[in-house]
């Protein structure tokens, strides 16, 4: 027989939610091709630089008082405020004062913009590391010399005041903007479904949007069932090192690949969440516990939200009989009937295809019909 990923993707049977304003259907397709069910609510947006005043603003001072070094941090900034100069009028006026400053650009894809516009960069980092740039600035000499840097709506965590220190000017140029969400809703329902644990995992590609998203659970009373749910059951993937700063800093732990790229960011989510499967010998049948599906001897097997809560707390104790009374509470939105957990059951049983795997004990409870000497490890 294939192997489950071979046949359903390594994300079959999880879900991940999507936070991005920016490129959200590139990273919401990779992820549905591995097998992922995808769940967007951007946690932000980006007010068009074409109608930012502080950006036209930041550009007229620059053209008007010559910098001594322009710091270009994103190539897709970069491109949009020459864009938006030439809207303005300006873009001739701009690149010719560019052309006479020292350029860095942080990494490849920002020399390749830098290029597009007719420029040349002075220096360029191999490791795409604003760190690099910092210590470069520094070698040189910063004391007195005014430097334009390229915000783009990340954290730069000492870097502006690193160059103060030593004595440099500092002029911010805000290429991007964020806004809270036109439409929260779509992000409400993402955190209901995040604190319920009902999302395998919870992918962020800037700190804004990482931070949007835990101001918005604070607002609306729900940040300590967020924070709960992020340290224990939900995976926090993040592009970056910058973008986890503001998970990190309420103890959420964090992954990030190695490249800081959508691309590397799904390979990781795609090694993580199979991790947190609970694979169990039951009944003679290998059966692996995703999120929202359940693989029978690599068989997908889709389970409805009821069900997957009665086989999550079933699983927690392989073997044993666990009370029609307990697994009332673990039911989604539980009330006080018992008769809930046998109609959940049947659906359960059904939706598995294999119904000796859970056996009813009479006037006790259910459990899973584990194997003698049956392997019990495995995730949450």
């Amino acid at each position: 027989m294939q192997d489950d990923d071979t046949t359903h993707g390594p994300l079959a049977g999880f879900t991940v939610g999507v936070t991005a304003a920016r490129r959200a259907e590139e990273l919401a397709t990779l992820l549905k091709r591995r097998g992922a069910a995808v769940q967007h609510a951007p946690a932000l947006r980006i007010v068009p630089l074409a109608d930012d005043s502080e950006l036209l603003a930041a550009t007229r001072e620059l053209i008007g008082r010559a910098p001594d070094v322009v710091v270009a941090t994103t190539a897709i900034g970069f491109r949009g405020w020459v864009e938006a100069a030439d809207g303005w009028g300006i873009g001739d006026a701009l690149l010719e004062r560019l052309r006479g400053v020292e350029l860095l650009a942080r990494g490849p894809k920002v020399k390749g913009a830098v290029r597009a516009a007719g420029l040349t960069e002075a220096w360029s980092p191999g490791s795409e590391s604003m760190a690099e740039v910092l210590d470069r600035l520094l070698a040189e000499g910063v004391a007195g010399r005014r430097i334009a840097l390229q915000l783009h709506g990340e954290p730069l965590p000492g870097f502006i005041e690193s160059l103060q220190a030593a004595g440099a000017e500092v002029v911010g140029v805000p290429v991007y903007r964020w806004m809270p969400p036109q439409d929260i809703a779509p992000l409400d329902r993402m955190l209901d479904v995040t604190a319920a644990r009902a999302l395998d995992a919870v992918t962020f590609t800037s700190a804004p949007a990482a931070a949007s998203f835990l101001g918005r659970a604070e607002v609306r009373g729900l940040l300590p069932e967020i924070l709960g749910a992020l340290r224990d059951d939900v995976l926090a993937a993040c592009v970056g090192p910058v973008t986890a700063l503001p998970l990190q800093a309420r103890s959420i732990p964090t992954v990030q690949p190695e490249r800081f790229r959508l691309g590397p960011l799904v390979q990781l989510v795609c090694a993580q969440l199979p991790t947190t499967a609970r694979v169990l010998p039951v009944a003679g049948h290998r059966v692996e516990i995703r999120g929202h599906a359940v693989l029978v001897d690599d068989e997908l097997r889709a389970v409805p939200p009821a069900g997957m809560a009665l086989l999550h707390a079933l699983a927690r104790r392989p073997g044993w009989v666990v009370a029609r009374a307990e697994l009332l509470r673990a039911l989604p939105g539980s009330g006080t009937d018992e008769h809930a957990v046998e109609t959940a059951m049947a659906r359960l049983r059904s939706a598995l295809g294999a119904p000796r795997l859970i056996q009813t004990v009479v006037k006790r409870g259910y459990r899973l019909s584990l194997d003698p000497a049956g392997d019990t490890s495995g995730g949450r």
